[in-house]
């Protein structure tokens, strides 16, 4: 079956793509490369030993779009990650994210209408749910307003793929709601690569422990949580990306309940800044350099998943630790410096 995977550049894109040619899936990638590289395509390939197809398209290109569907009318399933991800920079330019996180939805979801089967998993966040009035953070939680133009093109996402399968029966979504994603493939080959200063923990921690960045920030330690510091559920990619492999196997075998459902995707477990910290330490055996600093606009203090949706209704569960995760990214940071 031929998948299209858009942003099958990008760091959980590519992970996915992985899983699903490892479960023998033909996967046809879409990328524009504004914050990709050819290099992921190599890592892919050399993990899986199947170099997928692969086209450079911008997807606000609506004509462009178009064409591509036009020659890809067997394609059995979309998993859509094609999107700008920086909180920050989705306030100073909120245009730019409005433009190529909806607009290429809806030019996506216009064309998947016309195909014969139409299998549709977003990419979420977790970010929908602002902070939490309970912890853990169910399915059912209310979605407050969002904290930045990027979790609202998250909202209006989910709205519009919920909106179009009311109306049409033929379209199947799934939308993933993810926590905080870290790690690397076990290889190596793939793994985070911010372009500029990243705005990520671990990458910065990576890159603090190579020596790329003065020092690590920890944005406040005054926060109502156990060690002052904000916690999060952080999730490795590799388990992540086969979430997406098993919610896309659920459509194709027709074992939704409805044609519109959303899952949290996370380990159940919530890690302070200053945990994942020591995690950092203990499997690298570095000494990180870090101060405290006055706390962050716009940040939640504690978000975690309940996991017994995904766990019992999906079928999957994580299977990789904070510990492997941070191993993982050390390994990949390794690697890219030694280039």
């Amino acid at each position: 079956m031929k998948i299209l995977v858009t942003g099958g550049l990008g760091f959980i894109g590519s992970h996915t793509v992985v899983e699903l040619q490892n479960e023998g899936f033909e996967v046809v990638i879409i990328d524009d490369l504004s914050n990709s590289s050819m290099d992921v395509l190599e890592g892919i390939t050399a993990i899986t030993g199947v170099k997928p197809h692969f086209e450079q398209l911008d997807l606000k290109d609506r004509s462009k779009v178009e064409d591509f569907f036009a020659t890809h009318k067997d394609i059995a399933g979309i998993i859509h990650f094609a999107a700008s991800k920086a909180v920050g920079e989705s306030v100073q330019n909120p245009l730019k994210y409005y433009e190529n996180n909806i607009n290429t939805l809806v030019y996506i979801l216009k064309e998947l209408g016309k195909l014969q089967q139409q299998n549709f998993i977003f990419s979420s966040s977790c970010t929908v749910y602002g902070q939490a009035d309970e912890l853990p953070i169910t399915e059912n939680a209310p979605v407050k307003p969002a904290e930045s133009p990027y979790g609202n093109t998250k909202q209006i996402g989910e709205e519009i793929i919920r909106d179009t399968c009311k109306v049409n029966p033929e379209l199947k979504g799934i939308a993933l709601r993810y926590f905080n994603p870290i790690g690397a493939h076990p290889t190596a080959e793939i793994g985070e690569l911010p372009k500029g200063v990243p705005q990520n923990l671990v990458p910065f921690i990576t890159q603090t422990a190579m020596g790329l960045r003065e020092q690590l920030s920890v944005f406040g330690d005054d926060y109502p949580t156990e060690d002052g510091t904000c916690v999060r559920d952080y999730i490795h990619v590799v388990d992540l990306a086969k979430a997406h492999v098993v919610a896309l196997q659920r459509l194709l075998q027709g074992k939704n309940k409805s044609n519109y459902e959303v899952f949290n995707l996370g380990t159940g477990k919530g890690s302070s800044v200053l945990e994942a910290i020591q995690s950092f330490e203990k499997v690298s055996g570095q000494q990180l350099n870090y101060k405290i600093a006055d706390r962050r606009a716009g940040d939640v203090i504690a978000a975690y998943a309940d996991t017994d949706k995904a766990n019992d209704v999906l079928g999957w569960r994580t299977e990789l630790t904070l510990d492997d995760a941070m191993a993982s990214a050390w390994k990949w940071e390794q690697k890219i410096r030694r280039k």
